[in-house]
């Protein structure tokens, strides 16, 4: 695999300049490809072709340190499972106290990955990329099934995380289009039923004053539901109404109602998935709100705030 990490150097010239409320900005461009809850995917000006995930939220070089090696691991079994993962690399630097992880993966075109597809494909070739998709994710769950209480992986398998080589939009995904999946930044793994990525981790970029709600209300769900190949794939069609496509719902459940069925679980009805949507886009609205209260705290206590954050995300 040739190189595709950027140099430390340069990185730590970047977050010295790095305006979090508008980083295009910075000294150093950078250009927002995506939001995540815990990081940001980032293009900085001079690497162009190359996508920086950048997560600010270690509090020393160990913790960083060892999230590296979890995610080559998962990266690792993943591949095991049988799945194309982008090749990545990643690094860490030390910047204002804290530590940061970059990932970085070469950036892939924009109309070939699943979100942006949707919106140009035909109905029948949506189909076929959900069918691919779906047949993705039953060889994790089966690979799950094979090593039962020894090694287990989660995935997140909305359609924003996956890409396809040579992407064609006219003709859309044929029966061999290889696809990619790059969303390898949360590592959830589990070992002899031990889960190995640190859950407090998805707190960092909580407001202080709600982590405790959280770590209650929600955490348990996001550490479990990853590894539960109905709640998977729910995620998967809910997200349609994200991404602004809820037109396709009907059709889509058509093909994943039958592996669904087939892996032992009960079939989705469209009031299932609209009311899963609702409540997770609600839950996902409210917690940005209160991100952004607390970078407005954070600048009053003149203290650095090192999440970037959406202005809105439409849902």
């Amino acid at each position: 695999m040739s190189p595709i990490a950027i140099p430390l150097e340069f990185l730590k010239e970047f977050e010295n300049g790095l305006n979090p409320r508008f980083p295009e900005r910075s000294p150093i461009p950078a250009r927002i490809l995506g939001y995540g809850e815990i990081g940001t995917t980032l293009e900085l000006a001079g690497y162009e072709g190359v996508a920086c995930k950048r997560f600010p939220m270690f509090y020393s070089e160990e913790e960083a340190g060892a999230y590296q090696a979890l995610h080559d691991a998962y990266v690792h079994t993943l591949r095991e499972a049988g799945l194309n993962v982008t090749p990545s690399e990643t690094a860490r630097l030390e910047h204002g106290g804290r530590w940061i992880v970059y990932i970085f993966q070469k950036k892939f075109p924009a109309d070939s990955i699943g979100h942006r597809a949707l919106h140009i494909l035909s109905p029948e070739g949506v189909r076929r990329l959900v069918v691919q998709v779906v047949a993705e994710l039953r060889k994790v769950f089966t690979f799950n099934r094979l090593h039962r209480g020894e090694r287990e992986l989660g995935i997140d398998g909305q359609i924003s995380n996956w890409a396809m080589a040579e992407f064609d939009p006219r003709s859309g995904p044929g029966p061999d289009v290889q696809l990619a999946y790059f969303d390898t930044s949360t590592p959830l793994m589990r070992i002899k039923g031990q889960e190995q990525l640190n859950p407090e981790l998805f707190l960092r970029s909580a407001p202080s004053f709600l982590v405790w709600l959280i770590r209650w209300l929600f955490l348990p769900d996001v550490m479990t539901r990853y590894y539960d190949f109905r709640q998977v794939v729910m995620d998967l069609v809910a997200n349609f109404y994200k991404e602004q496509r809820p037109d396709l719902i009907p059709s889509v459940l058509e093909v994943v109602n039958e592996p669904t069925v087939e892996e032992g679980f009960l079939p989705f009805t469209m009031g299932e998935v609209r009311r899963y949507y609702r409540q997770d886009a609600w839950i996902w609205r409210t917690y940005l709100a209160f991100r952004k209260v607390d970078r407005t705290l954070h600048h009053l206590m003149r203290r650095p705030y090192p999440y970037i954050l959406p202005e809105k995300i439409r849902r």
